[in-house]
This record gives structure tokens, C-alpha cells and sequence, in this order.
């Protein structure tokens, strides 16, 4: 089976939400050993592909390609079969039904190239001993119990992204009281002080400006500081 990008970068994404090897292979549709092979190696598929060395076949669509690009411009929106369809009634006999796939795979190559601009995913390179990231999860559906009694419902999960060490401890809120616990018992079990703290927006760590944008709390400013992150 083939792996694409979109499923190493949902692999990495699993992997720095929750740090758990099988689950991330698993959602990002990888087979574990093909996931530890990316996991290793740190690379896109793409970014592993040697280029051709042999002598490609001459592009058909290099005389009309021109017009082509010029409907895309005015209406991105248009699929590539209805473009080929047309390139056939407009040059009868000049292109074959074979030749869909191919002028599909140039309308794609247009579309990254020249087309709207879509939602933009930057690799990112951990190194260790940088950085601890920190989120909420929600694990009432699991349905944990301690001692007979339903656990706390939400787990305050911190994690080293460049080796996925992982400690995690139960909540009842995202409180900063509970980011601070959580925080403060995963620095003392790994015994060691990254550079920098990570978390998301929540209420614990942020405040809304009004303005769309959110700042960090004073408080859990002064926990970083306290903490030397």
C-alpha cells in the first residue's frame, strides 16, 4: 500500500497530541511497522522519492495547455474531467480517453502551483531537551474507575515532542490550578527542565483580548516564570 503525505503528517499530528505509537499508525491508516520506519526516518514520502532519470514521454496537452489554464484561472472550481470532455469536443480526434488520468494529474499540479491558496502545514523539527507540550483530554468515555468510583473526567496530559515521554494526570477542569499540578508533577518525574512550555488556548493559560486574538494570564505567566520555562 501506498502512504501518502497527508497520512505521515496525521502521524506526527497523532504523535504530538498524544504521544501513543499504535493509535497514531492506526488513525493515520499506517501499519505499525511502516509508521516506526516514518517515525525513524522523519521524512515525507515525497522527500524520499529518487527523481527520474529516464526520458519522460512529450506532454500531449502542451498546445492547449494555455487555454486550459486559462478557464482555471476564471473558474478554479472546475473539475478536470469536465475540462478534458471539453478539450475533446473543441479538438475532435486529437485526444484519447486514456489520456484522462494524465490531464487530471496536470490540472492538480496547476491547482498547488497557481490556484486559491489553502491551508498551509509547516513541518516541524524537534530537538531534545527543548520543548514540553501540555493539553486537556476528555476520557469520560472510557469509563475509568478507582476504587470502585467514576475517575476525574479529564486527564492534564503533558509530553516531550522529540521523544513522545508522556506523563499525565487526572483533572476535573481545565483550571490553571490543574495545568499547574499537572505541569509540576511531569517536571518532577522526568527530573529535568525543557526550555520551553506549549499549550493550546485554553482558559487556563489564556484570556480573550476582544479583538479575536488571546493573551497569556498573568498567573500562568508567573507559573513559567516560577518554573523557569
Amino acid at each position: 500500500m501506498v502512504v501518502t503525505d497527508a497520512q505521515v503528517r496525521k502521524l506526527m499530528d497523532e504523535l504530538i497530541r498524544h504521544g501513543k505509537k499504535e493509535m497514531a499508525a492506526m488513525r493515520s491508516g499506517m501499519d505499525p511497522k511502516t509508521a516506526r520506519q516514518y517515525r525513524r526516518e522523519g521524512k515525507l514520502p515525497s522527500e524520499k522519492r529518487r527523481p527520474r532519470t529516464w526520458q519522460t514521454r512529450e506532454d500531449p496537452f502542451a498546445d492547449v495547455w494555455d487555454e486550459v489554464a486559462a478557464r482555471l484561472s476564471e473558474a478554479p472550481e472546475l473539475e478536470a474531467k469536465a475540462l478534458f470532455e471539453h478539450l475533446c469536443e473543441q479538438h475532435p480526434g486529437r485526444f484519447e480517453e486514456g489520456q484522462l488520468r494524465t490531464f487530471q494529474r496536470r490540472v492538480r499540479q496547476w491547482r498547488a502551483l497557481h490556484g486559491p491558496d489553502r491551508e498551509v502545514f509547516f513541518g516541524q523539527e524537534h530537538r531534545p531537551g527543548e520543548a514540553m507540550q501540555t493539553d486537556f483530554t476528555h476520557i469520560t468515555e472510557l469509563r475509568v474507575t478507582l476504587a470502585g468510583e467514576a475517575a476525574p473526567p479529564m486527564l492534564c496530559h503533558c509530553v516531550l515532542p522529540y521523544s513522545n515521554w508522556a506523563w499525565a494526570t487526572l483533572c476535573h477542569s481545565e483550571s490553571l490550578l490543574a495545568l499547574r499540578r499537572g505541569v509540576q508533577e511531569a517536571l518532577f518525574r522526568l527530573g529535568r527542565r525543557p526550555k520551553v512550555h506549549q499549550t493550546d488556548n485554553s482558559t487556563a493559560a489564556t484570556h480573550n483580548l476582544g479583538s479575536g486574538k488571546r493573551a497569556f494570564n498573568d498567573e500562568y505567566m508567573a507559573l513559567m516564570g516560577h518554573l523557569g520555562l
